[in-house]
């Protein structure tokens, strides 16, 4: 009912606007003849006063429809071409209008059809004149031409009409007072013509200002019923000429549902009732929904980008928020740069409301979804900037450096000068209270020590990361019931990641909890009588040998020898070339875990050989587990023997079996791609982490570079135009700092993050098959028309 009261009001308006449209045509087309005859009058009289009396011609002019016959007459009517021997010399004529467009090749066709045998004057119509079919506004010009002969006449005639042109019959150029009262009439018809048609368009723009008004709703109102009616499609008929329909409900709000059918159903007065009931179970696959906020909406949107989430499956996005701006942290770590991201995520924040009522372009769109990300990857960003100690390449000395060069408090640091400690080891006052240490940035060491530490944190943060994924893949597991998926991919997949990667994790740590000064110091010969001896390096107690030996004790009280080496030394008998009192290449060991189990070169902890024996055993065994394992248990739960009667069943069970072995096959193709994806991608993934070092790395060094280059050489210039050096590095410096590392290096760490969480993260337990809930909602609707 709705939509036919809709299409009657529009039809009226329509019907009106289509009457008004045709009259609008018929008046201007009538109209445009007026001004066209005005001005041919006009022109006409102008050439005849001007000419006439060289011509002495009397126009002949036929009107602008083909119906409309043209007239030769005399130029002297009644005399006689004995009384006027000059009739013979009076030339006809023909006046109209033509495009100024058409203007050279009409002038063309009629030189050529008559041989040259006509005189042709043309004059431009200042205001250009309304098209009425197109309504373009078209440049013409008033046209008048003398001839002699009827053949000529006939061509004339034909010529103009191929051209479009309008002809118009004139009064004898003689006669001043019919020519003015032609004139005067036209005027008046002219002016009369044109009240008409303003009021017409007058009339015209009222109606569109009426229907402008009411667009929209009647947009809205046509969008809400054909989304209805295209939902209506969806249900069956059922029992009684009801219909009946089936669709999925967030569950908090089914009780919201109900009474919303209740009440439009009550609206509507009928008998026949209209119920929502709960169906049971089996259900296909729900669609999956997630309740976001302004923050989290960013980023779940960040992970529907690579795939949408099982129904009830661990949503990568939760812990996506929280990780996604941490790695770009990591990765473009400075406090300056981080400073500009954070003030741009911070300004995008605090005009929230305005950008959500404004029409915004797709890169600011973009900019405002993710308003709260740019925020966070900005905070990091400063945070790790802050862990680094670096501010555009330059170190912060907030707290004071533990570190002093002999000699800097006077600037005569020599050359492979070495920093000592303020304090001893392990003591607060050596230990910068917050990052590392500024020092580091002026060292010639600075490379070397930043790529060690930031290399072995990248490790760190890509195995937790990766462990956590493969824990969520657990918790999925408990959750469905799958307990085949638990037992034999999940805990196979813990214990290869544990024996192997997880055990990385705990040598570095490990190796970064030694005092290695102590161990090393241990295992070094001293004279008990010299400055060394009792040092606090040593963290355990001296004591001093009878100097059997060559006369030097280590610190434990061994009596040191010539040719002793450090395992010889070295009190703990860890075993390996060390002892235990060397520092171990942890490259090194951990490749060797596999390559030569059972050796270790450098151990930090007793019997740590044998421990990682059996971590590689582990870590094989469960190989084994994780390909056959789960294809085999189900092989035994679908191993059956079908009866056999007759045939026809023969050939059925046949078909069976053939799916059944068909359905096996498919089982074990997939848990071999499931074990090599995940054996080969936990050592490509870890490796894959370290792009954390390499971008930090990039980004520091390139803003060393910008600094050393753009404004520190010319700081460093003492002419008089120094400061106009100064001027122009500034801003060769904000130019490539902007360009490459505000903004390339930017989407470059943002990239590589994405990255990072859609194949590295996300692929160790998320499916990402599942389908967007798209409930029914007319505002939806009317934005994604809009």
């Amino acid at each position: 009912q709705l939509l036919e009261t809709l299409e009657g009001e529009l039809g009226g308006y329509e019907s009106q606007l289509r009457e008004l449209n045709t009259f609008s045509e018929k008046l201007t087309t009538e109209y445009n003849e007026k001004v066209e005859l005005q001005e041919v009058l006009e022109k006409a009289r102008r050439f005849f006063l001007a000419d006439g009396a060289r011509l002495g011609a009397r126009s002949n002019s036929h009107a602008a429809r083909p119906t409309v016959a043209s007239t030769v007459q005399d130029l002297l009517s009644g005399d006689t071409l004995g009384n006027r021997p000059d009739l013979d010399m009076r030339f006809s004529s023909i006046t109209g209008v033509v495009s100024s467009d058409e203007r050279q090749r009409f002038e063309r066709m009629i030189f050529r059809a008559t041989r040259g045998n006509c005189y042709t004057r043309f004059a431009p119509i200042e205001q250009p004149i309304t098209d009425p079919e197109s309504g373009n506004l078209v440049e013409k010009s008033v046209f008048i031409i003398f001839y002699k002969s009827e053949s000529i006449e006939a061509k004339l005639k034909k010529i103009c009409d191929a051209f479009g042109a309008h002809r118009y019959t004139l009064p004898d150029m003689d006669d001043s007072n019919a020519v003015n009262n032609m004139l005067t009439e036209n005027a008046q018809e002219l002016v009369d013509s044109r009240t008409v048609l303003l009021k017409n368009q007058d009339t015209r723009y009222r109606i569109c200002q009426t229907l402008a008004k009411h667009v929209e709703r009647w947009t809205w109102i046509v969008l809400k019923e054909k989304a209805v009616y295209h939902s209506l499609n969806m249900f069956k008929a059922d029992v009684s000429g009801m219909l009946r329909g089936e669709g999925w409900v967030v569950s908090e709000n089914y009780a919201e549902v109900r009474e919303a059918v209740d009440n439009a159903h009550a609206n509507m007065d009928m008998s026949m009732p209209s119920l929502v009931h709960h169906l049971p179970q089996p259900w296909p696959t729900p669609p999956t929904h997630f309740v976001t906020n302004k923050f989290t909406y960013g980023f779940q949107e960040f992970v529907n980008t690579y795939g949408i989430p099982r129904y009830r499956e661990a949503n990568p996005a939760l812990f996506t928020a929280a990780t996604f701006p941490f790695l770009f942290g990591v990765m473009y770590g400075d406090v300056g740069h981080g400073l500009f991201l954070f003030t741009v995520g911070l300004l995008l924040v605090l005009n929230e409301k305005k950008n959500d009522n404004a029409k915004l372009d797709e890169l600011t769109e973009g900019m405002h979804i993710g308003r709260y990300m740019l925020f966070m990857m900005g905070f990091f960003a400063v945070y790790a900037g802050l862990i680094y100690n670096d501010c555009f390449s330059l170190g912060l000395n907030f707290f004071g450096s533990r570190w002093q060069f002999e000699g800097q408090d006077f600037g005569s640091v020599e050359e492979g000068a070495k920093a000592q400690p303020i304090a001893g080891y392990g003591a607060d006052e050596s230990v910068y209270p917050f990052g590392l240490d500024p020092i580091w940035h002026v060292s010639t060491n600075e490379l070397l020590f930043f790529n060690s530490f930031k290399m072995k944190l990248s490790v760190i943060f890509g195995i937790f990361q990766m462990f956590m994924g493969t824990c969520l893949k657990g918790l999925n597991a408990i959750y469905f019931g799958e307990r085949l998926d638990l037992l034999f991919e999940f805990i196979p997949m813990v214990v290869f990641a544990v024996s192997l990667f997880m055990y990385m994790v705990f040598l570095i740590f490990f190796k970064w909890s030694i005092d290695w000064n102590s161990r090393m110091l241990s295992a070094t010969c001293l004279d008990p009588d010299g400055d060394g001896w009792g040092s606090d390096a040593y963290n355990g107690e001296w004591i001093k040998c009878d100097q059997s030996g060559n006369g030097y004790c280590t610190p434990w009280g061994l009596n040191c020898k010539d040719g002793m080496n450090t395992a010889d030394k070295c009190p703990l008998d860890y075993g390996g070339d060390g002892d235990g009192c060397q520092p171990p290449n942890l490259i090194t060991t951990l490749i060797n875990i596999a390559l030569q189990p059972g050796n270790v070169a450098e151990p930090m902890y007793y019997g740590q050989a044998g421990i990682q024996n059996i971590l590689l055993l582990c870590a094989l065994a469960s190989v084994p587990v994780l390909l056959l394992a789960k294809p085999y248990i189900l092989s035994q739960q679908h191993n059956y023997t079908p009866i056999q009667h007759h045939s026809d069943e023969e050939d059925i069970a046949e078909d069976h079996e053939e799916e059944e072995e068909h359905s096996f096959g498919e089982i074990v193709i997939h848990q071999a791609i499931e074990t090599i994806e995940f054996v080969l991608g936990m050592v490509s993934n870890t490796a894959s982490y370290l792009r954390l070092w390499a971008l930090s790395l990039a980004h520091s060094e390139l803003a060393t570079v910008f600094w050393e280059k753009a404004m520190l050489s010319t700081l460093n210039i003492d002419a008089a135009w120094g400061w106009f050096a100064t001027y122009i590095g500034f801003g060769v410096f904000a130019g490539v700092t902007f360009g490459v590392l505000l903004a390339m290096d930017v989407l470059e760490c943002f990239l590589h993050a994405l990255r990072l969480h859609w194949v590295e993260f996300q692929n160790k337990f998320f499916k990402a098959d599942g389908v967007r809930f798209s409930p029914f909602s007319f505002h939806q609707i009317i934005k994604d028309a809009s």
